[in-house]
């Protein structure tokens, strides 16, 4: 297994509507989600916005858990158990991410060279190293304070 330093943490259902909100994601439109973790961004993507959704994760048993949601929840996406550094990112319309400061740097030129202008990025917690973002919101969450930032491919 690829070690990013990113520790499995699910990210809050409250922080999920905001980041989806925060992206403006729309009908058909195509939402990865890199380190998908358990499904929950990609489900919502489809679900309630009716995204086109691609979950990016490395742990083939994270990849079971999230079949499973898929099935129990009737929701269809496309799962690439993969490195999100060797995955082709270049049809989509949104990014998701919650990864750690060190990910965020080496997935910054990454996303430069492969996505297209208009192309919306939405990081929780952590920046996007000399990137300048188009909006930053923080969100209280159980009390602990959390911030999203959204980028826009230009």
């Amino acid at each position: 297994m690829v070690n990013l330093d990113v520790a499995y943490v699910p990210t809050p259902k409250d922080i999920v509507r905001r980041m989806l909100q925060l992206a403006s994601i729309r009908r058909g439109e195509t939402l990865f989600d890199l380190g998908a973790g358990d499904g929950r961004i990609i489900i919502e993507a489809v679900r309630d916005y009716g995204a086109r959704a691609v979950g990016v994760e490395i742990d083939p048993a994270r990849i079971s858990r999230i079949r499973e949601r898929l099935n129990s929840t009737g929701t269809q996406a496309e799962l690439l158990q993969a490195d999100l550094f060797e995955v082709d990112l270049s049809s989509a319309d949104v990014i998701t991410i919650y990864l750690s400061a060190s990910a965020n740097t080496r997935l910054a030129p990454k996303l430069k060279a492969e996505l297209k202008p208009g192309t919306r990025v939405v990081s929780l917690d952590y920046v996007l190293p000399g990137w300048e973002s188009d909006r930053e919101i923080e969100i209280s969450t159980s009390g602990i304070k959390r911030k999203l930032y959204l980028y826009r491919i230009t």
